[in-house]
């Protein structure tokens, strides 16, 4: 089985010239900081704030029968996922695009809409509804599970020779819901809400949603910004949004000339490559990040061993920008190509006019401009609250050489193929 492509349109489709594209896209951020330590010089984001949602829809969300209809659901499509392993392994069977595409690609949409959505839908948790917990969670264990299950699944999904095919989806799937099976025993359901990737992931996205829930629980309309700043460092945080954007920068990298010529010549296995390939992009993701932010932290006289942690919550709109600027032409493509096969469909003629090289270009300019300009808002705020106030805007000096070489690295690694 083939292994899925990941979108349409290159750099013979954008407005401008590559060279224009990342000057302005810099200059931009630039502008944006300069602008912020002007205008904004107080915290604003507060994730207490928002407007409550009318009684009557915050009871359907909240009502215990909404509930158990998302776990019924989440378990028809683990269902379906089973099913389509007793089928043959061949292009028409649509395992590859439920895992790759309707469960990896559409849950970033879908956390996006409604917020942290796969803590109702995960069918591992609703298996484990009755466990009770025979130990706490370490304290120092925070997010590390998530990040480690994150890396594995962007190495599956990368890296792993005949990724798309039965056995090696289906030994993938089944360690880890062992895995997350076996903790949920120990630790209880409560593992999940750190300890799941999956879960993280539509946590992490989730607080980008225009609905969802203050400190008290209380249901509102919210300003997205209101909502993700109220994530906070903690164990592992770091290392979740690291892996999300190095997986996303080996992504875009696989697919541009230079690195193709480097795999065809180096004369090693494509998966020694591809693994080396992911670790040093992941390792100088990190690097980079925990460089800029330390520098940060001393430049603003506050703690650089917290710093990290701290700002890492202005690194998930910047994820969910390269996410979509690389998935977009691949979910509304092959999703509905997936739904085809499940419903025995296989000769369904899929409609591309909303797919269009120009329209992904644009796209993907947009939503990768776009998502450092939020992260720059996010990280501009959280200064304010660490930094003193004569060092808040020139400690942020760090952190923007940090957004316009990540803007640079991503339009330079997507659009040089």
């Amino acid at each position: 089985m083939d292994v899925l492509a990941h979108g349409v349109g290159g750099r013979q489709d954008l407005p401008l010239t590559l060279s224009q594209l990342v000057i302005g896209a810099a200059a931009a951020l630039v502008v944006s900081f300069v602008v912020l330590g002007i205008a904004w010089r107080e915290p604003r984001l507060d994730p207490a704030a928002g407007r409550p949602v009318p009684g009557a829809l915050a009871r359907v969300v909240d009502a215990p029968a909404t509930t158990w209809v998302l776990r019924i659901v989440g378990l028809a499509f683990a269902a379906v996922l089973v099913w389509s392993f007793t089928r043959p392994d061949d292009t028409d069977n649509p395992a590859a695009g439920l895992v790759y595409v309707l469960f990896w690609v559409g849950l970033v949409p879908l956390s996006l809409l409604l917020g942290p959505v796969w803590r109702r839908l995960n069918p591992l948790r609703t298996l484990t509804l009755w466990v009770r917990p025979r130990r706490e969670l370490p304290a120092g264990l925070g997010y590390w599970p998530a990040a480690a299950g994150l890396f594995a699944f962007a190495w599956l999904e990368l890296v792993a020779p005949e990724r798309a095919t039965l056995p090696v989806l289906l030994a993938w799937l089944g360690t880890y819901a062992i895995v997350m099976l076996v903790a949920a025993g120990v630790y209880g359901p409560g593992w999940f809400t750190k300890g799941d990737a999956f879960e993280v992931l539509s946590d992490l996205v989730g607080r980008l949603a225009v609905i969802g829930r203050r400190p008290d629980g209380t249901l509102v309309w919210r300003n997205p910004l209101d909502g993700i700043t109220g994530l906070r460092g903690a164990p592992g945080l770091v290392a979740v949004v690291v892996v999300l954007l190095g997986a996303t920068f080996f992504d875009a990298l696989t697919g541009a000339l230079f690195w193709l010529r480097f795999v065809q010549e180096s004369g090693l296995p494509p998966v020694v490559t591809g693994t080396g390939g992911l670790l040093a992009v992941t390792g100088l993701v990190a690097l980079a990040y925990t460089a800029a932010t330390r520098a940060a932290g001393r430049r603003g006289r506050a703690s650089a061993e917290r710093t990290p942690g701290e700002l890492a919550h202005s690194i998930v709109p910047i994820a969910v920008g390269y996410t979509v600027a690389h998935y977009w032409s691949l979910f509304i493509l092959e999703g509905q190509r997936t739904v085809a096969l499940v419903a025995g469909e296989p000769d369904f003629a899929v409609y591309s006019g909303v797919v269009t090289p120009t329209g992904v270009a644009n796209l993907q300019v947009t939503t990768i401009v776009l998502g450092h300009l939020v992260g720059t808002v996010l990280a501009h705020d959280r200064a304010l609250r660490l930094f003193p106030r004569a060092r808040a805007v020139t400690g942020q000096v760090p952190l923007l050489g940090l957004m316009v070489a990540y803007t640079v690295t991503g339009l330079l690694l997507l659009f040089t193929g």
